[in-house]
């Protein structure tokens, strides 16, 4: 069995180089940049730098301009709803049409991440599919959780929606290391447990789709202080320090150690 870093910081002589990639508030990213300042003060340097930000969003609706002026980054953002619209092609990557665009699109983040010789990228609320490789993303769902066909079972932009109407008692977010499918890639970390709390028994709120669609939006703003927060930039950390690996498989170990259910701290 041949293991590979997904990072080697003794090859690389110097820190992991981290993009931060949004589309909205980037509380992701702000956490991720206020982690490494921790490890800065605490251990003199941190084993990675957040080196640029870009956002698939130009209007007021993405924070990235805001967080990158705060902490002297440089920002770029290109907005990919205008450059389907101006070619009038669908944003469905599902569609040949679709993903010829989207590997379009990812030209310019791919070439300023090969410029600035970015090792990782940080998808921190980036709300596009990407073709661009060596990125780690944080979901908000337990990935380790499978179907009867061992096919994940809560994945996609409704997977706290889902959970709850499937009766799960507790939601915890994900991280991965992605591919090319959408949150099918290598698992790396699961945080800890919300509960879930409902104002109904899930029988009545079954019939109630506006309610249950608050309740989910609810539970996924709470689980980001729990869960998003915490794993995200902790899993940047680990794998700047050499730690997460992959096989030839694309399983994702801990040291030695597969991580089938993903590494969850302290357990």
């Amino acid at each position: 069995m041949g293991l590979a870093k997904i990072f080697d910081p003794e090859k690389a002589g110097r820190p992991m180089r981290v993009a931060g990639f949004l589309s909205g508030s980037g509380t992701n990213i702000r956490r991720l940049l206020e982690h490494q300042r921790r490890l800065e003060t605490s251990e003199g340097t941190a084993p990675f730098q957040v080196v640029f930000l870009f956002s698939d969003r130009s209007d007021g609706g993405c924070r990235g301009e805001t967080i990158a002026l705060e902490y002297g980054l440089p920002y770029v953002s290109y907005d990919i709803r205008q450059f389907h619209h101006i070619r009038g092609i669908k944003r469905d990557v599902s569609s040949p049409e679709g993903m010829h665009a989207r590997k379009a699109f990812d030209r310019l983040p791919e070439a300023l991440t090969a410029c600035l010789e970015i090792d990782l990228i940080a998808l921190g609320g980036y709300m596009s599919y990407t073709t661009l490789k060596r990125c780690v993303n944080v979901h908000p769902a337990d990935l380790s959780i499978k179907d009867a066909s061992a096919r994940r079972r809560f994945t996609g932009a409704n997977a706290v929606f889902d959970a709850i109407c499937a009766g799960e008692k507790e939601l915890r977010a994900s991280t991965l290391y992605t591919d090319e499918g959408v949150d099918s890639g290598p698992l790396l970390m699961v945080s800890e447990p919300l509960p879930v709390e409902l104002p109904l028994p899930l029988e009545s709120l079954l019939k109630d789709k506006e309610m249950l669609a608050g309740v989910a939006e609810e539970h996924q703003e709470r689980l980001k202080e729990i869960g998003d927060w915490k794993i995200f930039p902790r899993t940047v950390e680990l794998i700047a320090r050499g730690r997460f690996s992959l096989d030839e498989n694309n399983v994702a170990y801990l040291e030695e150690t597969p991580l089938d259910a993903g590494y969850r701290e302290g357990r």
